[in-house]
């Protein structure tokens, strides 16, 4: 087993990659903050959870490593929250978010 094998990563995976195809549509202005910021954090959810697999055996990484992943959690509904604020996305997308 390994942690592609995880139903977080898993789903996490899944969400971050509709976040790359619903911010294709983003406004081009966008492309160096909201876009990459949102991108950039929901990515790094699925790189902490991997890392953090991986770290497993040492309970203190282990630890540090998922609180990282929740706090990136954190930035991508923020930055969902702006797409959303801004038009960006619409209500269905934004639900599922």
């Amino acid at each position: 087993m390994d942690f592609k094998s995880l139903k977080v990563y898993q789903k996490a995976f899944s969400l971050a990659m509709r976040i790359f195809e619903e911010s294709k549509s983003f406004p081009s202005e966008e492309k160096f903050s909201l876009t990459d910021q949102i991108r950039r954090s929901s990515r790094s959810v699925c790189a902490n959870i991997a890392e953090a697999y991986r770290k497993r055996k040492y309970p203190k990484h282990f630890v540090s490593k998922l609180t990282d992943c929740d706090a990136e959690n954190a930035e991508t509904q923020t930055w969902i929250e702006f797409a959303y604020s801004c038009d960006y996305l619409s209500e269905d997308s934004y639900e599922i978010g």
